[in-house]
């Protein structure tokens, strides 16, 4: 049962926006060697943990999940086939071969798109990815124009491409929000072809030296089912990572770790922290009303005032406790009222959070009464408030 206080305000309120979806938990109790890290909950965007989350750093192979969104758009939007042959250019063998991370191409081989995607996703191909950005775009160079123009249109205002596979290169970097935005978007926009960042294995023409995914939470954490590490001297290991349980999908990215082991460790500690620590719990289901105001001068004394969307937030248990719920609102609302006109909002407070403020709309329309029965009705809403002054309708 959710307590709701009135707040009855005498000028009206007006809303910039409603969004109910970014909404920042941020329980800084936690502490993580990682030097970048962030922790979303999907089903509400909420985060429950973040650290340095907005300053771009080099993301190693984890940017090659940019390069993976351009294919996987480019497939859904039926210009490019999981059955293409792609064939390895004498300069992609010649500049990338058993350079960093390979997917053990040679010069001339003939692979599919799917091959392709899997040398990138599951073995980290610096090869692949160069060789796709070839046959997607003509050459890589542009290519990269590609990618920096994708990363503006997903709102990533903190990453920037010089490369198709995350090789240490001026200027190539992302934020570990980014990297939480992109990873999202993977498995929000590509539902079909993601369960490829869930693949433990591949072996391409028997190159057993390179054949399982690097990612530590595969087979190890429930749930886990994505997405891509990265590593260099300079960013140290890192991970873009999610897990899905129950219906409830957790994206965590961390930068800057000292090894593949605390990698390893601090990946499912932080994961677990989400998972156990916090919940999801609905509010408010879309057209519910939530409140009935007082109407002035109108056919009927109160109209119904709901929320637009569905509300619901990730919260733990001790700010589920003590979240305080309030309704604002001119009082008496003046007729005539259309429905769907916004009348006020609703506030969620509670502790370590920010304030979540979302429309109330009316859920429905009274027209206003005309002639002596506006008169009328005037005086009876003086004498005796809104509830006595209604008028019948004809």
């Amino acid at each position: 049962m959710i307590a709701i206080v009135k707040n009855i305000l005498r000028s009206t309120c007006i809303l910039l926006g409603f969004s109910i979806m970014a909404v920042p938990v941020v329980a800084q109790s936690m502490a993580t060697p990682a030097r970048q890290a962030i922790l979303l909950d999907a089903t509400t965007n909420s985060i429950l943990f973040e650290k340095d989350a907005d300053t771009p750093f080099p993301p190693a192979s984890m940017s090659k999940l940019m390069t993976v969104y351009l294919a996987f758009e480019a497939i859904k939007e039926g210009e490019l086939s999981l059955d293409d042959e792609v064939v390895v250019s004498d300069e992609a063998w010649t500049e990338w071969n058993n350079r960093g991370s390979t997917m053990f191409l040679r010069a001339r081989d003939v692979v599919t798109v799917a091959d392709i995607l899997r040398g990138i996703i599951v073995l980290s191909g610096n090869d692949a990815c160069v060789v796709l950005a070839e046959h997607m775009a003509g050459s890589h160079e542009t290519f990269v124009d590609w990618l920096n123009a994708k990363a503006i249109d997903l709102g990533m205002t903190n990453s920037h491409f010089a490369n198709a596979n995350g090789w240490p290169a001026e200027g190539h970097v992302m934020s570990a929000r980014d990297l939480a935005t992109l990873s999202l978007r993977l498995s929000t926009d590509f539902p079909d072809l993601y369960p490829m960042f869930g693949e433990r294995e591949y072996l391409y023409k028997d190159f057993r030296s390179n054949r399982y995914n690097r990612n530590p939470l595969l087979g190890r954490f429930p749930g886990a089912d994505g997405l891509k590490t990265g590593h260099t001297e300079e960013s140290g290991y890192g991970l873009a990572a999610s897990a899905e349980r129950e219906g409830r999908r957790l994206v965590l990215v961390v930068g800057g770790l000292s090894s593949t082991s605390e990698r390893n460790r601090e990946s499912q500690r932080l994961m677990q922290y989400g998972f156990r620590n916090f919940s999801h719990y609905p509010l408010f289901r879309a057209g519910e009303t939530v409140e009935h105001a007082e109407v002035w001068l109108g056919e009927d004394a109160t109209v119904p005032m709901a929320i637009g969307e569905d509300l619901a937030i990730t919260m733990s248990r001790r700010q589920r406790a003590e979240m305080n719920v309030s309704v604002n609102y001119l009082n008496p609302v003046a007729a005539p009222i259309v429905r769907g006109q916004q009348l006020g909002e609703l506030t969620v407070e509670m502790p370590g959070r920010q304030t979540v403020t979302v429309p109330l709309v009316a859920a429905e329309s009274v027209e206003e009464v005309g002639g002596f029965g506006k008169i009328g009705a005037a005086f009876e809403y003086l004498l005796f408030g809104s509830a006595r002054a209604v008028v019948e309708k004809q």
